[in-house]
């Protein structure tokens, strides 16, 4: 069976041109990434996972409570496709691990999940539909 990869690395922020700023300081380039008005990307080398930066609002609509770094500071592991999402899922709850979003096909066309380890930490799944 095929293994997810880490794929990105998210974090949230209240002004987002402020945590671009921050990041930048750590070497990031934002110039030729991708901006919205909720979500920025610096730009990245090939095989390196993603920096995801999005509003504090756009994360509070979509896991229904305000972020907060202990609690959203997430991995986002790329499966091969929607159903090695599912059993990804169905493995980690099996084994007694939270389920804290069920896999579900997203508005951003992905399939996608979310899970914790022991510890709390929250790991999402996703595969391209």
């Amino acid at each position: 069976m095929p293994k997810p990869i880490l794929d990105a690395v998210a974090v949230s922020a209240t002004d987002l041109a402020r945590a671009k700023a921050f990041y930048a300081l750590l070497g990031f380039e934002f110039e030729g990434g991708f901006v919205s008005d909720d979500h920025v990307e610096p730009k990245r080398r090939a095989g390196e996972p993603r920096l995801m930066i999005d509003s504090a609002a756009l994360m509070e609509k979509l896991n229904g409570e305000a972020p907060r770094a202990p609690n959203h500071s997430i991995f986002a592991m790329l499966c091969d496709s929607p159903a090695e999402v599912d059993t990804c899922v169905a493995q980690i709850k099996a084994a007694g691990f939270a389920v804290l979003t069920a896999p579900w096909d997203a508005f951003w066309g992905q399939r996608y999940a979310t899970v914790a380890d022991a510890d709390g930490y929250r790991i999402d799944l996703f595969a391209p539909l």
